[in-house]
């Protein structure tokens, strides 16, 4: 899949990129775009088909998919996914018109007709999917619970803090948690390629469908430190949870969050490692993972509780996270975050740069090194 044809001619850019792939494998560090073609193809070779529909997924809105190549003289179209073997299944990658409300909705029929496969539907940014907000209520959410209708749709949804503005920063978590209920939908929020990997083949491999909302990072994308290898991917399962392998029993506190901002707290300890504090991302956010995170919490004793997230109070994660805590017994948990707003984020990047350094460092200083 990352091996161009000899006979054709194709960009100085896209040979670079492939070689680049094929360095990935020898080193064993595979990159977002790797973990998730590896899903693709994995599936169709198993006789899956996959079929991807948005405003730009054939390349990705922030150039990391090339799915679809190109030659230099006549631009004749190749995707790599369907030269895998004789007997796999097919890739259908389509960009679609500006229209997340039809666009989406056919898909969400595709995937009633194509139970056996992976059917996807991604927002060139997160955000867009306020488009097709009625698919979600009337339809995405609500669907099995009215007609026992069972649908495996698959949204991606770019989401992250970077300073892009208030237009292309959240996908608005808040609204899909407010729509779960029970195991309706499955909200999910991936920090590692190898979790993107096994998250995309379990819509697949389980005996049933569910939808499935997946926020896409965009900074871990080429991110050095996001990155899985190929034993990650080949064994093990989706994790709801990553616990702080590095963390030692008896944390004095315990910090939950969810994807890249993990990062970015990383980035704020450089090299210290906090002796007292336990870092917890936060896979799977719905269904919430009670078990796992009773045990992540549990083995601490009685820890503070933190929850941490780049969007503002009033979104992303914190009032659902918030309640289920309560409800397991947790009840002082602190925020960290954002202040309510009525934007998803700023418009300044200088204005955002110094609300991300604040909350960050409202967690460096609970930790001691």
């Amino acid at each position: 899949m990352s091996t161009l044809p000899e006979d054709k001619k194709f960009f100085r850019k896209v040979k670079k990129l492939m070689k680049d792939r094929l360095a990935m494998v020898e080193r064993d560090e595979l990159d977002w775009a790797m973990g998730e073609k590896l899903a693709y193809a994995t599936l169709l070779d198993e006789g899956h088909p996959v079929r991807i529909s948005g405003q730009d997924v054939e390349r990705g809105t922030f150039s990391h998919r090339h799915a679809v190549v190109k030659t230099e003289d006549s631009e004749e179209e190749l995707i790599m996914l369907n030269h895998l073997g004789k007997h796999q299944a097919k890739l259908q990658i389509h960009n679609s018109l500006l229209s997340e409300y039809a666009v989406s909705g056919f898909e969400y029929g595709y995937a009633f007709a194509q139970p056996d496969g992976l059917t996807i539907w991604e927002a060139q940014f997160g955000d867009f999917n306020n488009g097709a907000q009625i698919m979600w209520d009337q339809f995405l959410s609500a669907g099995e619970d009215k007609w026992r209708t069972m649908n495996g749709l698959t949204l991606l949804l770019p989401h992250g803090y970077e300073g892009m503005g208030s237009e292309h920063s959240s996908g608005r978590m808040e609204r899909f948690l407010q729509l779960g209920s029970g195991d309706n939908l499955i909200v999910a929020n991936c920090t590692t390629p190898a979790n993107m990997f096994h998250v995309l083949r379990r819509q697949v491999h389980r005996p049933f469908r569910k939808p499935l909302v997946v926020f896409t990072p965009k900074k871990l994308l080429r991110y050095p430190k996001a990155v899985s290898s190929m034993s990650d991917l080949s064994t093990g399962a989706f994790q709801e949870i990553i616990d702080d392998a590095q963390a030692a029993q008896g944390a004095d506190v315990v910090v939950l969050c969810s994807g890249k901002v993990y990062y970015d707290l990383l980035e704020k300890f450089g090299d210290r490692s906090p002796r007292n504090m336990s870092v917890v991302r936060v896979e799977q956010i719905h269904p919430y993972p009670a078990d796992a995170l009773a045990k992540a919490i549990g083995r601490h004793g009685n820890p503070k509780v933190v929850w941490l997230q780049e969007e503002p109070r009033n979104m992303g994660a914190w009032s659902f996270i918030h309640e289920q805590l309560h409800l397991q017994g947790h009840a002082g948990v602190q925020y960290v975050g954002r202040s309510a707003g009525a934007s998803p984020a700023s418009g300044s990047s200088a204005v955002h740069q110094q609300r991300h350094d604040a909350l960050l460092e409202e967690v460096v200083a609970m930790a001691k090194f």
